[in-house]
């Protein structure tokens, strides 16, 4: 669901979203809707409220149970269940429908006007009957006193038909002039009849006497000094409001506000965009007139004229407007499939079946929905420099808001394409970054250490990541320890700095852990190790050991430090053979000591040679094989010789089980001779 705003009044497109085509499975359908958040958060208030094509007209039956639609591409007429929210029923016609009316207060009773010249009359099982005019019709109204069907169209006369005769009668005549009748109206409150001509000629007649009553001629109200109107103004469309109130939509674009007691319109109201008026509707409770045109829905003030609210679709012309009476919703028949379908609580409350829509809407205002601009766009002082457009401040196609300016969507998209040279910068810049941040991201993130009490801080970081690991709830003290200020001279002044070698400390910690043995290393080599890293360009940043501040740059002390490199080099070779412990390692046969204990430097052969365990044979083609035979371990003699005593004790005290089995005698005689 979409939310604009114009004019501060709060518009709902209901139909907005994506919508799924009919040549998809049921399967690929639910997968969509699940998957896809765009379908799953769409409004649906009707099942398949659209058509293939194009929908020409729309309306709503006097009950309010049934909303049909015509369009094409076949040409039909779709009727949807409000109740249910879902299509009832749907029938193909052989012409493009070009009106209809609903004869009754259900869909029972339907009369649909085609563009080739015939009228078919439908009830609930179908068509019922089929007749052709004597003229291509334009638009038809109808008369519940006297059953008269009015047809206006390419004709100087208004032809009739009696429906309860089920014959033509005799025509009315126009006599207004060379002109044919674009539209034509009813008054249900007196049963006045007005067509609307070519040539901008409201005639008025009496369906009791079929006479002439009046004309009202709008020309010279049309084509004034303050609209832009060059053809003649025809009239499209008429509306009554009440017994005495008729509004006239006229070819130029121009809506006329007339009162039957005279031929002076009360008010002109001009869309300014010289198009043909297709409709027009009231809403009698807040006094609000809504016109329409092929591009924009105006919702003006009855009295004044003055500007409502206006609802304009993008890419796509309107053909017609339905009113759902008493409430804020209203249809547009348009050059798209999907039938568009707006909600606006300043006109009304939603209708009883979609009552949901006020809640919703409730929710939407509270949430405060940010406004959409689809014709514009929003831009910063710089980025109207970057493109070009800063000389065009102050006038007609920028306008200022808040902190930037809006400007048409189309002249934004214009300017873009001209300044597409510069995009390849832009292009090759972001590149790089992105570059950049990849190699950044591998490298290795060391841990800062401050200059002072090292040890210290190490251990501090180490206790803090086993309780990140074990994901502990209580607050880490040695990252506070780290990170509050009170304690910061603790690692950066040496006067607070951990003796570790004194009287004091021993005797304060008389036993240090392993892992702290290993971590302890040598002042000088700490020193020796940031010098060295120096002079291999290392980032600072990365390793932060602690350096001599009185480094200087001449080449004896560079020839120093390297010999320092060298003397650091052995000692910690030294060192490392120091603190590594002396481990034996048995041989997985003769159970010898490892190669250290080797001290008279013999080599394998001459061990083998001494100890006889290599057997060498040599084969016909020169080849030579050494065979090994290790002696066993006097543990695993042991052990051998313990299992085979308990097997013979075992042996000695199982019984046989061989005497439980009875042998059978053989048989002494058989088929009467005796076997031995």
């Amino acid at each position: 669901m979409q939310v604009s705003n114009p004019n501060n009044i709060k518009i709902y497109n209901l139909s907005a979203g994506k919508s799924l085509p009919e040549w998809l499975t049921d399967r690929k359908k639910r997968s969509l809707q699940r998957n896809d958040i765009d379908i799953r958060r769409r409004i649906q208030l009707l099942q398949d409220f659209e058509m293939p094509t194009v929908s020409n007209c729309v309306d709503i039956s006097k009950d309010g149970q049934y909303i049909l639609a015509t369009g094409v591409y076949k040409p039909r007429v779709r009727c949807y269940d409000v109740s249910q929210m879902s299509l009832k029923f749907e029938r193909c016609m052989d012409s493009e429908i070009i009106r209809f009316r609903l004869l009754s207060d259900d869909y029972t009773k339907i009369v649909f006007l085609q563009n080739d010249r015939y009228v078919e009359f439908h009830n609930q099982n179908g068509r019922y009957y089929r007749m052709r005019l004597p003229m291509y019709g334009r638009d038809f109204t109808y008369h519940e006193a006297s059953t008269d069907l009015y047809f206006v169209g390419t004709s100087m006369e208004v032809s009739r038909i009696n429906l309860e005769l089920g014959k033509f009668m005799m025509p009315l005549k126009l006599d207004a002039g060379d002109c044919t009748a674009n539209c034509c109206q009813l008054n249900a409150f007196h049963s006045l009849f007005v067509a609307g001509t070519s040539l901008g000629h409201v005639v008025c007649f009496d369906p009791r006497t079929r006479n002439r009553v009046a004309i009202f001629d709008t020309t010279p109200h049309a084509i004034a000094e303050n609209t832009d109107v060059q053809d003649l103004p025809g009239v499209t469309t008429i509306k009554f409001k009440d017994h005495l109130c008729m509004a006239v939509g006229t070819a130029t674009g121009q809506v006329l506000l007339y009162d039957l007691r005279s031929d002076r319109p009360t008010l002109v109201k001009d869309h300014n965009f010289c198009l043909p008026i297709k409709d027009i509707e009231f809403q009698p409770n807040q006094n609000i007139v809504l016109s329409c045109d092929s591009r924009i829905l105006k919702m003006w003030d009855f009295h004044t004229g003055k500007a409502f609210t206006s609802i304009e679709p993008t890419e796509t012309k309107i053909n017609d407007l339905c009113v759902v009476r008493d409430t804020g919703m209203l249809f547009l028949a348009n050059e798209t499939p999907k039938i568009l379908t707006y909600y606006v609580p300043a006109l009304g409350p939603a209708p009883k079946w979609c009552s949901f829509l006020d809640s919703l809407t409730e929710e939407l205002e509270e949430n405060q929905t940010p406004t959409v601009y689809d014709d514009y766009k929003f831009l910063t002082r710089s980025e109207l420099d970057g493109l070009g457009l800063s000389h065009l401040i102050g006038t007609d196609f920028v306008r200022a808001y808040m902190h930037g300016f809006f400007i048409d969507i189309r002249l934004y998209h214009k300017a873009k394409a001209i300044s597409g040279d510069f995009m390849y910068d832009e292009y090759r810049q972001k590149k790089i970054r992105e570059k950049i941040e990849q190699q950044t991201a591998s490298r290795v993130k060391t841990q800062k250490l401050p200059k002072v009490n090292r040890a210290l801080a190490e251990k501090l970081i180490d206790q803090d990541n086993k309780e990140k690991e074990k994901a502990s709830k209580k607050k880490s003290a040695s990252s506070s320890l780290l990170s509050d200020e009170r304690f910061s001279k603790l690692f950066s002044d040496a006067d607070f700095e951990v003796d570790m070698t004194s009287e004091e400390y021993r005797l304060l910690n008389p036993v240090i852990s392993n892992r702290e043995k290993k971590r302890q290393v040598p002042e000088v080599m700490q020193v020796d190790l940031d010098d060295e890293q120096r002079d291999s360009n290392k980032s600072d940043d990365e390793y932060d050991f602690a350096a001599d501040d009185d480094d200087d740059d001449d080449d004896d002390d560079d020839s120093e430090t390297d010999e320092d490199v060298k003397q650091l080099r052995q000692l910690t070779k030294q060192q490392r053979t120091l603190h590594e412990p002396k481990t034996k390692r048995e041989s997985s046969g003769g159970g010898r000591s490892s190669d250290s204990d080797n001290e008279d430097g013999r080599t394998l052969g001459e061990l083998c040679q001494e100890e006889e365990v290599v057997q060498p044979t040599r084969s016909a083609f020169g080849n030579m094989e050494l065979t090994f035979n290790w002696k066993s371990r006097k543990a695993d003699e042991k052990k051998a010789e313990e299992q085979k005593q308990q097997h013979g004790e075992r042996k000695k005290l199982r019984r046989a089980a061989g005497k439980l089995i009875s042998k059978k005698s053989a048989p002494k005689f058989w088929m009467g001779q005796r076997v031995k």
